[in-house]
């Protein structure tokens, strides 16, 4: 690859970060993407949030503790050494206000672009994330702060290509 087209890639990825970043207000990155991830995984265990989050065990049980003071999640009875947690009203409020301020965000930077230039990126982008996909775990940790809802069954690159790979591997 061409040095400039990295830098240009690497800027992108910083914009994209940076509005993202914005759009999480008042949430760490870490709480975000946590939230994020149990509203696809209810009753998920810390480990296992922090596995798609792909956030280290620890932090994510500390970060998991405060969203538990903050009144946006709870934690069920425990099985064996694991307890499911689980978004309450606030916390299900909380991420669709998160939702929908990143989708806000990224709207404004496609807002930008001219029309065409728009259906190109979003084309490049999908070809990308299909090909970059190898595995479930992979779709999961890449779509943790998507709305599975707009982006689902073949509307999804991730999620089409992650399919694709698991009724390889079942061959």
């Amino acid at each position: 690859m061409h040095m400039l087209d990295a830098n240009h890639l690497i800027a992108l990825s910083v914009l994209l970060s940076d509005a993202l970043g914005n759009a999480h207000g008042d949430l760490s990155p870490s709480a975000a993407a946590l939230l994020s991830t149990l509203r696809h995984f209810d009753g998920s265990t810390a480990s296992e949030l922090a596995a798609v989050a792909g956030i280290a065990q620890p932090t994510a049980s500390r970060v998991l503790d405060g969203l538990a003071r903050q009144g946006f999640l709870r934690r069920g009875l425990k099985v064996g050494r694991e307890t499911p947690l689980h978004l309450t009203a606030a916390g299900k409020r909380r991420v669709q206000a998160l939702t929908t301020a990143q989708s806000t965000a990224m709207a404004r930077l496609l807002d930008l672009l001219p029309q065409n230039h728009r259906r190109t990126l979003i084309a490049a982008t999908e070809t990308l994330l299909a090909e970059a996909t190898t595995s479930r775990s992979f779709a999961r940790t890449t779509c943790r702060h998507c709305d599975h809802g707009v982006c689902s069954g073949s509307a999804c690159p991730v999620g089409t290509r992650a399919t694709e790979l698991d009724q390889r591997d079942l061959v």
